[in-house]
């Protein structure tokens, strides 16, 4: 493991970003780092395609969402 030279203004944002996804700002950080590199090894990818790969890779079960009756 190693020591990653950030910008404050960064951290900040980093910090801020902890607090709605419940996680650390270590944890904060690593998301956005893997995210990016998803990103960029998958341009054709959504987010939101990314993170379900991710989700089924850990074995999340994703159920199909439900219309709302009308």
């Amino acid at each position: 493991m190693g020591i990653v030279n950030i910008d404050d203004d960064l951290h900040d944002q980093i910090r801020k970003a902890s607090t709605v996804g419940c996680r650390s700002i270590n944890a904060q950080a690593a998301f956005w780092v893997k995210m990016g590199m998803l990103s960029e090894m998958h341009p054709t990818l959504t987010f939101n395609e990314i993170v379900a790969r991710e989700m089924r890779a850990a074995g999340v079960e994703i159920p199909p969402l439900r219309m709302a009756a009308a």
